[in-house]
């Protein structure tokens, strides 16, 4: 089985200045997801996707490959991160590189571990389908609404809420940390999000950062 962990880490960043090398104590965040990717031992290569050489250079000390730059089209705030995979996949076969494994593994996750990346795997390949890490939901959906124009509500789930919160089934969410896909089934009609299988992880390693406030709060959790 030759697998491939691609980490996407586009230059442009509107809410955080080059997040995805914004530090953590002294290493820039898109490292601890490489180091967990080579610690988890499962890689023939860890690849990130940039389109800037910036980060390119802080990939490649940290030990990644970068095989080549991502294409700006691909690498926009509206971009699909679904499109930059497929155009680097049809760039790796180009150049002799093809993998029967797929591990996306987003760098704003970065407490997610070498062995949660291992269990993503190892269930993927015992159930021979999509895989997609998720974490327990905080606000339980049972007590959520939905409200119209006219300030009618209704219920997200179609059961009754009417009951004590220990009783409540569990939810979970996805969390963005990894997904796992065959390399054939890689196309730009797959949604990543909705892979079938679900890896679950303990919601304190699965922070994703995505605002000044999760970047604090990363950055605390790392300090403490």
């Amino acid at each position: 089985m030759k697998r491939l962990a691609y980490i996407p880490a586009r230059g442009g960043s509107k809410g955080i200045p080059k997040k995805n090398i914004a530090e953590l104590g002294e290493t820039p965040l898109i490292a601890f997801t490489i180091v967990a990717a080579l610690k988890s031992g499962l890689f023939d290569k860890v690849m990130v996707s940039t389109d800037s050489e910036e980060i390119a250079e802080v990939a490649r000390l940290y030990g990644a490959w970068v095989p080549f730059l991502r294409y700006a089209e691909f690498a926009q705030d509206t971009s699909k991160t679904i499109d930059a995979v497929v155009s680097d996949k049809v760039r790796l076969e180009e150049i002799g590189e093809r993998f029967d494994e797929f591990v996306l593994l987003q760098c704003t996750s970065p407490f997610r571990t070498a062995q949660d990346i291992q269990g993503a795997v190892a269930l993927a390949e015992k159930v021979h389908a999509g895989v997609v890490s998720i974490s327990p939901v905080e606000e339980h959906p049972i007590l959520m609404r939905t409200v119209d124009e006219i300030g009618k509500v209704s219920r997200v789930l179609n059961c009754s809420s009417t009951c004590r919160r220990q009783d409540m089934p569990p939810y979970y969410r996805v969390n963005g940390a990894i997904y796992v896909n065959f390399w054939e089934d890689l196309s730009p009609t797959l949604s990543l999000n909705d892979n079938p299988y679900g890896y679950v992880m303990e919601k304190k390693d699965s922070l994703d950062i995505d605002t000044k406030a999760d970047l604090e709060a990363a950055r605390t959790r790392f300090v403490g």
